[in-house]
């Protein structure tokens, strides 16, 4: 028996239909990656099966007694709790059975010898749960994530996004749910945690649905593929790899049998025009009967767009455009102290390193969001900036991307907004609707679309990757590669520049 079952799905957002009398089911076994385009419904999918969205139509049935963990990055949690206070919640239960055990062996002490077979009950049953080795089983998942270097007693309220995102996601992994529902969970992980990560999923006899963008992740995770595509959800059997041989076959398949129906209609069509007034008038009118009846292939939705990033560039030198010199960066105190580097025109630098050991706030020092506790750094005069914030923050929600690139650039006519909005993957829908209704992909394109309209020589971008679908990276890798300013840029994607990196400065090694 399957333990989701989705009938008849139906749900749209404004005019767009996310997906249409769509099914689904998740098995026992089941790796399941979800998979799509930016904007296609799969944040939404997760939602429904979590019961935070009811959908337009469509019947959405657990079976009994399945638990269920979401990962929800934006949870309210309690500011003053630690790190271990936390993660130990996630045994709640188990630490509530030791307290019952120690109370009904101290009634046993007492001479209440009724109590003692009680507390025995109790003690096995919490050695059988792997009680006692609760602080080791935290020990390894906080490695695993890279959360050692923070501390335990790190109350939660002192951490950034990235390691707050990365505690939610340590605590569900040992509540060991029989559903894991993780929607981009590696957006917070360094590569060496996403590995961590993709051994522990790949290792679990529970089922867990994961959305990703990041597909050697997903490649070495998922045994199933749910595909999000036209308004349908097809389940694929097999790898990543396997599911995009099968799917371009089948994709080639259909559209040879819709072209082949799309000729015998137009054919039928033309004899009924020519014959239904005529000797073969009893011939026309059963053709169009057959034609009425026939079950006609639907065309594939041609309506997304592949984006074409561009980023003007203003003139430079070639001489040092970025010098940096014991740099410490932080809030209160430093997080990064005694950094030095030099870039020049046209030079393209990566910043890897542990997540929450500063690359961010170096980069919001470098741009004036926050001040240097330290040291010094110079851009050169000629230097233009173009900062790409990984944080999805808008002085108004409800406004449009078409309100917000004419609140940028109020030169603009709305016919050059729209143009500058299609080529980065922004539908003339998604264009009209408010910015806050779009997925994480969709806002990220309306911010690099902001970035390619601001004439630039140093391009800052802070893990502009993390919400974008494959064509919108690639489409992203092309613009950098093609830019012949400079470009300083905080990616934990080692495939996404590997081929255009000329430098890679490794913080924290």
């Amino acid at each position: 028996m399957s333990l989701l079952e989705i009938e008849g799905l139906t749900h749209s957002f404004g005019d767009k239909t996310l997906y249409r009398d769509a099914a689904f089911c998740l098995n026992k076994g089941e790796h399941v990656g979800v998979v799509g385009q930016n904007g296609t419904g799969k944040s939404t999918l997760i939602r429904i099966c979590t019961g935070q969205l009811v959908p337009d139509v469509g019947r959405v049935v657990w079976q009994p007694k399945v638990s269920v963990g979401y990962l929800d990055q934006y949870a309210k949690l309690e500011k003053s709790m630690t790190m271990q206070s936390f993660l130990q919640s996630a045994f709640s239960d188990l630490y509530q059975m030791e307290r019952q055990m120690t109370k009904a062996y101290e009634k046993a002490a007492a001479g209440h010898q009724e109590f003692l077979a009680l507390a025995a009950e109790y003690q096995e049953r919490l050695e059988t749960q792997d009680f006692y080795s609760i602080d080791t089983q935290i020990e390894q998942v906080v490695c695993g994530l890279g959360l050692s270097a923070i501390g335990l007693d790190r109350p939660i309220g002192n951490m950034s996004g990235g390691q707050r995102a990365k505690v939610i996601l340590a605590k569900l992994l040992m509540e060991k749910p029989d559903v894991l529902l993780l929607d981009e969970p590696t957006n917070f992980l360094d590569k060496e945690h996403i590995s961590w990560l993709s051994a522990y999923l790949s290792g679990l006899d529970k089922v867990f649905m994961v959305i990703s963008h990041d597909l050697a992740f997903l490649e070495k995770i998922a045994n199933r593929i749910c595909d999000i595509d036209n308004g349908t959800i097809t389940k694929y059997y097999g790898t990543y790899s396997e599911f995009l041989k099968k799917k371009t076959h089948l994709r080639e398949d259909y559209v040879r049998q819709y072209s082949a129906q799309q000729k015998e209609i137009k054919k039928t069509e033309e004899f009924i025009r020519k014959n239904i007034a005529g000797r073969k008038s009893k011939m026309a009118k059963g053709r169009r009967k057959q034609l009425e009846s026939m079950e006609k292939m639907e065309a594939l939705d041609k309506k997304e767009i592949t984006p074409c990033f561009h980023f003007s560039t203003v003139p430079f030198t070639n001489m040092e455009q970025l010098f940096v010199k014991h740099l410490s960066a932080g809030y209160y105190y430093p997080v990064l102290s005694d950094i030095n580097f030099v870039i020049k025109g046209g030079q393209k630098v990566v910043v890897t390193g542990f997540n929450g050991i500063g690359k961010s706030t170096l980069l919001k020092t470098l741009v004036g969001r926050i001040p240097s506790l330290d040291g010094q750094f110079k851009f050169s005069d000629q230097v233009r900036i173009g900062y790409f914030e990984q944080d999805f923050i808008w002085e108004d929600t409800t406004k449009t991307p078409i309100q917000i690139i004419s609140d940028n650039y109020p030169d603009m006519v709305m016919k050059e907004v729209r143009k500058a909005l299609a080529q980065c993957g922004i539908s003339s829908e998604q264009a009209m609707q408010p910015i806050g209704t779009l997925s994480g992909g969709e806002q990220a394109k309306v911010k690099i679309c902001l970035l390619t309209l601001k004439p630039s020589n140093f391009l800052i971008l802070d893990e502009p990757t993390n919400h974008l679908d494959r064509q919108a990276k690639d489409a992203l890798k092309t613009a950098l590669m093609e830019f012949s300013g400079a470009v300083l840029l905080v990616s934990h994607e080692e495939a996404f520049y590997r081929e255009w990196a000329q430098r890679v400065i490794e913080i924290g090694r």
